[in-house]
């Protein structure tokens, strides 16, 4: 992986145009194949993807952490979470991409599948699902009467059983339910992690008092509200040292510091060691 000075973000690999339709479904090997079955590692701003691979071989670099894709199996991408792949030459499989305004409005009324979706995951492909992806891939491709509304129907039917398969896989069928309040907060603090806004700011623009915000919080994650928006910035400030050149100081900056040395506090105590320490061991220097 070479280091660069931002990480990459596109709508679909290589693109930054909005997505043009209610979804994108293509082969693995259709963009793997343009890049030497290779993908350097980049995000989606406003896209979820689920891999299906059903042949080959290949591994994944989720937020830094490498996994061995073994098909039949099924990848979980989140919005946000930086990617890459190296697939075995003519693996086969698919990628779905849904936009996340899409995905949103879909589990409005999911109660207890936002929580495993956000997990960026690969496991075993659910009994099922490889169909389900090439029906999807059909109806894609097809352009037939009905097709949108065809292809939000499959779409999120997938995304239920994915869900449902990985907290199953976590040993955690049993989601709490997110209140709409919670999902609310999740979207500002996507939208304003990067300012420092105080918790009572979050809560002031939520209409309720920062000790209900804490409550709904914990009900849905165990977790404070505060706990929350640690966790946003510290899995920004891993993902700028893993996949960046980005200075510890200039990172700082970029999440909204306007002292270094605190941000290098902040990130030692929430990660247990300091910034520079966290990147030597990445490169195997520490």
């Amino acid at each position: 992986m070479t280091a660069s000075a931002r990480i990459d973000s596109y709508n679909l690999f290589g693109e930054t145009a909005e997505l043009p339709d209610v979804l994108h479904v293509e082969t693995i090997r259709a963009r793997s194949e343009l890049h030497d079955w290779k993908l350097r590692p980049h995000r989606h701003a406003r896209l979820h993807q689920f891999l299906v691979l059903n042949s080959g071989e290949g591994v994944a670099d989720l937020d830094g952490n490498g996994h061995n894709l073994t098909p039949p199996c099924l990848i979980n991408v989140p919005r946000g979470v930086v990617h890459g792949f190296r697939f075995g030459s003519g693996t086969g499989g698919w990628v779905i991409s849904l936009a996340s305004d899409l995905l949103d409005q879909d589990l409005a009324s999911g109660a207890g599948l936002r929580a495993p979706l956000e997990l960026p995951a690969v496991l075993p492909l659910p009994k099922g699902l490889r169909e389900l992806a090439e029906r999807l891939f059909r109806e894609y491709q097809a352009k037939a009467f009905g097709r949108a509304q065809m292809l939000r129907g499959l779409a999120l039917l997938l995304t239920a059983e994915a869900a449902r398969a990985i907290a199953a896989d976590l040993n955690a069928a049993s989601q709490p339910s997110a209140s709409p309040l919670f999902a609310r907060f999740e979207t500002l603090l996507e939208r304003d992690f990067r300012l420092r806004r105080r918790l009572t700011e979050y809560a002031a623009e939520l209409a309720v008092s920062p000790t209900h915000l804490n409550r709904i919080t914990h009900q849905a994650t165990g977790q404070p509200a505060s706990a929350l928006v640690s966790a946003r910035m510290l899995r920004e400030a891993r993902r700028l040292l893993i996949y960046t050149n980005l200075t510890a100081a200039q990172i700082a900056y970029e999440l909204g510091f306007n002292d270094p040395a605190h941000f290098s506090r902040v990130f030692a105590k929430g990660t247990g060691m300091p910034p520079r320490k966290f990147r030597q061991q990445l490169a195997g220097t520490g």
